[in-house]
């Protein structure tokens, strides 16, 4: 069983398993479009679709909600169905964006209480790049019954993150670029800046320029510091909408650092409340 992330040449050779599942994650927030196309002109072959906005998301509430609102768990059970995901079901996901599209189907099947999942280091570009094997158009699965177990205690919500913001004995991390944790540019949400008391720890120094996850050694470092001797359950993590975070919730799992919890509904949730606290770090 696969649980955090697998290689190219491992999921080749499981390819034509009819307890397998790949699913392609492409996803594009500047043209929401395009990751289907792409996926109707090429992907690994025997791959289904999710769309970031229309399958691994719910209904957006304005002013209560941020961009990517978790799905009912139901509804979402009965979605994983038609793609063929039952329990037992090895199910691959990859994306073109370094897995910061695809971790969130990592994470939300775990949530759902689905273990055997796991992100395609170097996803597309390495796929391609390898010329293993592809094909067009859209491809479906025979429907499999999924029976959702709601993990509750991997989420936070705003009023927990409230409450442990500032707690010593918690750990925070905003995910996100470190221009936007400053509040130097939000090209995104309408306001700038991060969650008071939170440390920035950008997701995409966890992959190198080829866009496939550092060595373990190297994650480690990057994370023991900062995590030291937290336990799990009191490391918290959040992005721009509750996406890019699951990726920082995969490096830790992946480096055996154990599963944090993540505020879902992250910073673009955060300020749908003028009441809740801002901070941003003055340019010098």
């Amino acid at each position: 069983m696969y649980t955090t992330l697998i290689s190219t040449g491992e999921l080749s050779e499981h390819l034509t398993d009819p307890d397998w599942v790949v699913v392609d994650c492409r996803f594009s927030l500047a043209d929401t479009s395009r990751g289907r196309d792409d996926y109707a002109v090429s992907h690994i072959a025997g791959a289904v679709y999710a769309h970031l906005d229309d399958d691994l998301s719910g209904d957006i509430i304005p002013g209560q909600t941020g961009r990517h609102p978790l799905p009912d768990p139901e509804t979402f059970a009965r979605l994983l169905g038609t793609w063929g995901i039952a329990a037992g079901t090895q199910v691959v996901a990859y994306d073109d964006f370094g897995g910061g599209i695809a971790a969130r189907l990592w994470w939300m099947l775990r949530w759902l209480g689905h273990e055997a999942v796991a992100v395609l280091d170097g996803g597309w570009p390495a796929w391609k790049g390898e010329g293993r094997a592809t094909a067009s158009g859209r491809e479906t699965k025979p429907t499999r019954e999924f029976v959702p177990n709601p993990q509750v205690d991997m989420i936070l919500t705003a009023g927990e993150v409230e409450s442990i913001r500032l707690d010593p004995d918690y750990c925070l991390i905003d995910a996100r670029a470190a221009e936007r944790y400053r509040g130097e540019t939000e090209p995104i949400d309408p306001v700038a800046g991060h969650i008071p008391g939170a440390v920035n720890l950008p997701w995409p120094a966890n992959i190198d320029a080829g866009g496939r996850f550092l060595p373990k050694e190297a994650l480690r470092a990057r994370y023991q510091p900062l995590i030291q001797d937290y336990p799990p359950q009191r490391i918290v993590c959040y992005c721009g909408s509750g996406v890019t975070a699951c990726h920082t919730l995969l490096a830790m799992a992946y480096v055996d650092l154990g599963h944090a919890r993540m505020y879902a509904g992250s910073w673009s949730e955060w300020i749908t409340d003028s009441d809740r606290a801002i901070a941003t770090v003055p340019i010098s």
